[in-house]
């Protein structure tokens, strides 16, 4: 057997026995519970850790982020939506009506994106409505980053139990 064929036939090019997809799905997420409303989780530790000037620009970066998240929402959210419906709803239908792994894949990782996308918008709003500051902003955006990583865990776990039995289906059907 030739070199090539042995990589090939070890790491298969489907979408779920694929390496690169594990990885990515791991980057997504790791990412999206680093990244708490644009905010890195560091900076949320220093500002409460610390005090003074870490405190001061924690909130300036959340103030910046939140005003333009709901900017975003105010002025396009009624059009993102639907594209963001369109595409899921496109995407679900590829994916588990004509059983296309790549969509399935794809929408694996795209639908609880979406969750954790209007859960953020939730929370800007909460944010903004209630005027959070100091200990109770500290909170509520560690609120967010612990539903976004239980999401996150849910999402791993349903997505490689599907990765699993769609590997055996196709190693038991051999196709």
């Amino acid at each position: 057997m030739d070199w090539y064929g042995a990589v090939f036939e070890l790491i298969d090019m489907r979408s779920f026995s694929n390496l690169w997809y594990w990885i990515a799905l791991a980057v997504v997420w790791s990412t999206a519970s680093h990244w708490v409303l644009g905010v890195p989780y560091d900076m949320l530790q220093r500002a409460r850790k610390d005090g003074g000037q870490a405190a001061e620009d924690f909130h300036d970066i959340v103030r910046v982020n939140n005003n333009r998240m709901l900017y975003i929402a105010r002025v396009s959210g009624m059009w993102l939506s639907a594209f963001a419906c369109f595409f899921l709803t496109g995407l679900g239908i590829l994916a588990f009506v004509y059983w296309v792994e790549f969509a399935q894949a794809v929408f694996l990782l795209a639908f609880p994106m979406s969750i954790v996308a209007g859960l953020s918008l939730l929370t800007a709003q909460k944010i903004h409505n209630r005027g959070l500051a100091d200990e109770e902003l500290y909170k509520q955006m560690l609120r967010h980053r612990t539903a976004t990583q239980f999401i996150g865990m849910f999402s791993i776990l349903i997505t490689s139990m599907w990765g699993m039995y769609q590997n055996n289906a196709v190693n038991v059907l051999g196709g």
